[in-house]
């Protein structure tokens, strides 16, 4: 930290996301990492440039304000523009683990960085900081029709977050032969014991026809 006071200030552009808005802006600060900047802030809140503020759900167009105030405290989750790697001197040996964060009314699903050689549990409990890094990142929102969108790392409100679990991609069709149900369609559609599929009744039964009359089997149209 103290080799970064003499470092210069750089723009970091970032997007806000909070219980009813999305706020896309600018971030003047000597940290490059996006969790670094929300962890090590100064005050409760965030001051950004050329800020461009949307109402979840709504009809009007965002406002674009030079300047906004955000309180950090609302914020669920940020998103990074792009990635920032991590000094060589400043990085420590971690594992990446596959986790799923609710956050309401969102959920995030990337890989966390838990410290090795520890079980999962154990390293869950280690899981500390005021936002928590998530990388290689997918979030959404069914309930209020937010797309699922991808960034390289969203960084996310510790204490605004429910539920943070170890997260396994499950194949639904895993241990199901498929081919018995494409059997069962082909017994379906076999031809019957006179040769030709059945019309859905047993032999010698009328079939109808769009006249209204009826057709049995053997009679003919006489002229």
């Amino acid at each position: 930290m103290f080799d970064l006071l003499g470092a210069e200030a750089n723009l970091v552009p970032l997007t806000l996301y909070t219980d009813s808005f999305v706020i896309k802006g600018n971030i003047r600060s000597r940290q490059s990492r996006l969790s670094d900047i929300l962890n090590h802030a100064d005050e409760d809140f965030l001051v950004l440039s050329d800020a461009l503020v949307d109402e979840y759900g709504s009809r009007s167009i965002a406002t674009r304000s030079e300047f906004a105030q955000v309180n950090l405290a609302a914020v669920l989750f940020a998103v990074a523009d792009s990635e920032v790697e991590t000094r060589p001197d400043l990085r420590t040996p971690k594992v990446p683990e596959l986790a799923l964060i609710s956050i309401p009314p969102f959920r995030v699903i990337g890989r966390v960085h838990v410290l090795p050689e520890r079980g999962l549990g154990e390293a869950l409990s280690e899981l500390t900081g005021r936002f928590i890094p998530v990388t290689d990142a997918i979030y959404w929102s069914d309930s209020i029709g937010e797309a699922r969108q991808t960034a390289p790392m969203v960084a996310v409100n510790h204490h605004r977050a429910q539920i943070l679990a170890p997260h396994r991609e499950v194949d639904p069709w895993a241990g199901i032969d498929r081919s018995a149900g494409a059997g069962a369609t082909g017994a379906a559609g076999a031809p019957s014991a006179g040769g030709a599929p059945s019309a859905g009744g047993a032999p010698g039964t009328p079939v109808g026809d769009p006249s209204g009359g009826a057709i049995r089997p053997g009679e003919g149209s006489h002229g």
